[in-house]
């Protein structure tokens, strides 16, 4: 049973073994790629389970290999047919897992499977970001033994249950990325209660380059700007690196910047479907590979867009924004999957901005 207690805490009852059904329908799993996780905890507490092929936002070639590879270290075997991955084992048996890149969300599904699996798990190029050190503060809270969280090397040492808890998960950082970005090249101070600087270093590194004012104190960031910001380099990468979720809100905002920036993608391939948006924005950029050439132009101009994906989505209202005249933005329903009421937040702020 999942039911909100309030607008902003998640209860979760869950079922005996014997009643949950291992099953993540395409209807459940088509709305976020990230879904695959539940494969992982469905294989520990069931030891099967019937997931369908990841949907949400396609940034390119994001094959799922990886973690059926780390999952079958563990003792399980899949295969693969008619658009659902199904899996089996009879016990999991902790081993030593070398991940081919620092996925996160692999990470994840082999931290939530080997908790409960039988003798000691490492975990070696894991992914170091904030969301999979808070994951594994709550399995230490539910009773879970693991080592190393927010390092390349996590050491699971499995238990045979885990315990209720109570959890409160770390602010969205990239919901926090996107109004800084928002204020830097809008213009004005805000503060970003709950931000954590140690969460963003590399972002606000960069930002500040940009001439962008951002202060630490003990309620989150102070954010300032007079909205006219300085062209910069900046390139995508595992984290602490700048995050690829980062990449579209920052080219909108070099879309105006003074002078000639160069944003590399090393992450994911295809990730450019905004581009062609912003450029009917009279927007001055190009391709090249997986580089992104942008030379700032004075003003952006109003026009009927649509949003491709999450972040590309943020990144086309702040490019509206900014821009002199009306726009339209058509596709909100991916902004919605990953933000909270964004245009209501933008509004209280002062932008002109409303929902049909």
């Amino acid at each position: 049973e999942v039911a909100w207690k309030t607008p902003n805490t998640l209860s979760i009852l869950t079922p005996a073994t014997e009643d949950l059904i291992p099953v993540a329908s395409y209807e459940l799993v088509d709305k976020m790629r990230a879904s695959i996780v539940v494969l992982g905890p469905l294989m520990a507490r069931s030891k099967r389970a019937r997931v369908s092929l990841p949907g949400g936002d396609d940034f390119g070639h994001r094959p799922i290999d990886m973690h059926l590879d780390a999952l079958s270290h563990l003792g399980c075997t899949f295969s693969v047919s008619h658009g659902y991955v199904s899996g089996v084992c009879d016990e999991l048996v902790g081993q030593d897992i070398v991940l081919e890149f620092p996925s996160h969300t692999a990470t994840d599904n082999v931290l939530m499977a080997s908790v409960l699996a039988d003798s000691v798990t490492t975990i070696e190029n894991a992914a170091r970001e904030p969301e999979v050190c808070d994951l594994a503060a709550m399995l230490q809270e539910m009773g879970a033994k693991v080592e190393g969280a927010g390092t390349s090397n996590i050491r699971v040492i499995g238990t045979k249950s885990l315990l209720p808890a109570d959890h409160e998960v770390i602010p969205d950082r990239v919901e926090a990325a996107t109004f800084i970005c928002a204020v830097g090249v809008l213009g004005g101070e805000v503060q970003l209660d709950g931000a954590r600087h140690d969460h963003m270093e590399m972002l606000i590194r960069k930002m500040r380059k940009m001439g962008v004012e951002i202060t630490e104190n003990s309620s989150g960031l102070l954010v300032r700007s007079d909205g006219s910001v300085r062209a910069a380099d900046v390139a995508t990468l595992p984290y602490p690196g700048v995050a690829t979720d980062y990449k579209p809100m920052i080219v909108a905002v070099l879309s105006v910047a003074d002078g000639v920036s160069i944003v590399t993608e090393n992450l994911f391939s295809g990730r450019f479907r905004y581009i062609d948006e912003l450029r009917r924005m009279a927007a001055n950029i190009r391709t090249e590979g997986h580089h992104v050439i942008v030379r700032g132009v004075n003003r952006l101009s109003g026009a009927q867009i649509k949003a491709p994906d999450i972040r590309a989505g943020a990144a086309l209202v702040i490019a509206a924004l900014v821009a002199e005249g009306q726009s339209e933005i058509s596709g909100v329903a991916h902004i919605d999957r990953g933000y909270e009421r964004l245009d209501e937040k933008l509004r209280s702020l002062g932008a002109s901005i409303e929902r049909d």
